[in-house]
């Protein structure tokens, strides 16, 4: 430890991504990665900009991207707020909103970034835990709190939490910030950006990097009540004006633009997801029912530590949570045709 660090750095623990292999060959169903390219519009879109005016700032507040979103999810654009990734703007949220002096409420198996933020910002939380099937239950959260914030679907799960209970913790908890997290909502929920006209303390987190295949350009947004994203507005702006490039700005906007290709390619995912769930129960595998672009399986028969391990030798990486409650469980990105059956046979070997 260096003695030149801030006092905060000494207590950190930073977030661990899914491994990023410099191994060729390998099928990559650990990061939850879209299998299929984005919209061929997008990429249009990208070398159209890729001239001269590389030279300029971008537009700070990217006035178009915001308004192609609010046009989109039938919002106003000052209810829209951009940022360099979804996890960019969680941080945001994190320091614009989520530190009082109550404490914020999260599930005890969620996204690990949570906590993350809460120690990077020394933020007070309660990790409130899943029921033993693994899913929410919002009655477990009457206790004082500042906030409640969550993945739906949750992740790793990919539990499915219905709009009619997030609309209950919203009637219940008047005083307090509800963020839904919904990087993955588009394979298989209905967004509660649909509340968000009716609810002035809700915030819907989404990202591009999952159902519109561009986790490469890093972009994400939030919607809701004006306030919130003044407040969010104004940590971005002490913080990075500048902070969704050109190209980033181009390509969220012909991502938007062209919704068959969004939605032919999100039934690609569901389709190969429910025939992958079919494959892997045949195999003895107990299948978290999912709404995301993965499977949280065990095998009630061998270690999970040991099938990712042996699934790695056979050049498939998938995820393995070390952790209390889930460390028989993997977490598996749904890939391609291909890569499913890949997958399948490797698992097959194994077993």
């Amino acid at each position: 430890m260096s003695r030149f660090w801030s006092n905060v750095v000494h207590d950190l623990v930073p977030y661990t991504p899914g491994e990023q292999p410099k191994v060729a060959g390998l099928i990559k169903l650990n990061t939850n990665e879209n299998p299929y390219p984005p919209s061929p519009k997008v990429i249009e879109a990208l070398h159209a900009v890729v001239d001269d005016g590389l030279r300029l700032y971008p537009d700070p507040n990217a006035h178009v991207l915001k308004e192609t979103i609010a046009r989109y999810h039938h919002v106003q654009p000052n209810q829209v707020f951009v940022g360099n990734s979804s996890d960019e703007v969680l941080a945001h949220v994190f320091q614009a909103l989520l530190k009082h002096e109550q404490p914020l409420l999260f599930p005890d198996i969620t996204y690990s970034f949570y906590p993350v933020y809460c120690g990077l910002y020394q933020i007070a939380y309660q990790q409130i835990p899943l029921r033993d099937d693994f899913t929410i239950a919002i009655t477990d959260y009457q206790r004082p709190n500042s906030a409640i914030i969550f993945p739906n679907p949750n992740a790793p799960t990919g539990l499915l939490l219905p709009l009619t209970a997030i609309e209950q913790l919203l009637v219940t908890h008047p005083n307090s910030i509800i963020v839904v997290d919904e990087a993955y909502i588009d394979f298989g929920g209905e967004s509660a950006i649909a509340l968000v006209d009716r609810y002035e303390n809700l915030l819907v987190v989404q990202t591009l990097s999952k159902s519109r295949a561009l986790a490469g350009l890093r972009v994400g947004f939030a919607i809701g009540n004006t306030q919130l994203i003044e407040g969010l507005e104004r940590v971005k702006n002490s913080f990075n004006s500048y902070p969704l490039d050109r190209l980033a700005i181009a390509g969220a906007v012909a991502s938007f633009e062209d919704d068959a290709y969004f939605v032919e390619k999100c039934a690609q995912v569901v389709a190969n997801r429910n025939w992958l769930i079919k494959e892997m129960e045949q195999l003895g595998f107990e299948v978290v029912p999912s709404h995301a672009n993965f499977v949280f399986v065990r095998h009630l028969r061998h270690d999970a530590a040991f099938i990712a391990a042996a699934l790695r030798e056979r050049k498939v990486l998938v995820r393995h949570f070390n952790l209390p409650r889930i460390e028989q469980y993997l977490r598996i990105s749904i890939g391609d045709e291909q890569q499913n059956r890949a997958l399948i046979m490797a698992l097959t070997a194994v077993l």
